[in-house]
């Protein structure tokens, strides 16, 4: 009497395999296309931040952070940096790195536009509400699924899962920002003549910047978080350590791994709000 009755139950698993075989059959060459684009991309950008001497990124990183911050600041996120290299993961960071930079861009021109479309339609917005609120919801694992059944196993599907996961904030934030715009700033920019290109690219834009870089942060955040998780399919780097730890129970090269893993997202975190706060003050004084 309490049990939920048998026959009321249905299952739309079979429907969803259904859909997926047709979409991979009839789409098969375009993701191969994207399969090789990402392929050689990640090769591309893995052998020119390997080609940079180690000395060089550290060095590289303390500057650009005394720039953003101070020299205080700089120096200890330097010293950050070489603890990595320290634990012996300075290949596996580049690795690692490299997930997170591909899909970072993808999030950017995936993201960004979108955003501004759904600030613009009504019909989008009603859309693409459901569908974020969805995808930010989804168990993380659930988007290995359709990567290895697109593009099988290794670092290919990774950024694919990857993107996915990390761009529903970019999208969500770019939509918030350009929406939350002031009226009369909008309304001062029409009455001096600005087209509909004007207003979002000299007015709405700049103004929605400051959301937009938290959705970026928050973006980069997630991609590290599901590149640790996208090991499980063969994606190497530094979550392959973290995947090895838990199946052998190693707790020290664990906790090693994720330090790692932590390490990287700070000098990642503090390196955006830097940039970030300084187009925000750039865009102040221009506005004075």
């Amino acid at each position: 009497m309490f049990s939920f009755p048998d026959i009321l139950e249905f299952s739309i698993a079979s429907y969803v395999d259904t859909a997926v075989d047709w979409i991979l059959s009839t789409f098969k060459g375009f993701f191969n296309i994207i399969n090789e684009v990402l392929f050689f991309s990640f090769d591309v950008t893995e052998a020119v931040l390997s080609f940079i001497p180690w000395f060089v990124m550290i060095l590289a990183l303390v500057v650009g952070i005394w720039k953003l911050y101070s020299l205080k600041t700089g120096l200890v996120l330097g010293v950050i940096l070489f603890l990595i290299g320290v634990f012996g993961m300075w290949d596996k960071m580049i690795y690692t790195l490299v997930i997170v930079i591909i899909s970072v861009i993808i999030s950017i021109l995936i993201g960004i536009p979108s955003g501004i479309i759904m600030s613009k339609s009504k019909k989008v917005e009603k859309i693409m509400k459901p569908l974020l609120d969805a995808m930010q919801t989804m168990p993380s694992f659930v988007y290995l699924i359709p990567a290895i059944m697109i593009f099988g196993l290794g670092k290919v599907p990774a950024i694919f899962a990857t993107t996915i996961y990390a761009v529903p904030p970019l999208i969500r934030l770019t939509y918030l920002g350009i929406v939350g715009v002031d009226k009369e700033v909008k309304e001062a920019g029409i009455a001096f003549g600005s087209t509909p290109m004007q207003l979002l690219f000299k007015i709405e834009f700049p103004q929605a910047m400051p959301s937009i870089m938290t959705g970026l942060n928050q973006t980069t955040m997630m991609a590290m978080s599901m590149v640790v998780i996208s090991s499980m399919i063969g994606a190497g780097g530094i979550g392959e350590n973290v995947l090895t730890a838990i199946r052998r129970l190693e707790i020290g090269k664990g906790f090693e791994a994720g330090l790692v893993v932590v390490f990287l997202a700070i000098i990642l975190d503090r390196l955006l709000q830097g940039f970030a706060n300084k187009n925000i003050k750039t865009g102040d004084n221009n506005a004075e």
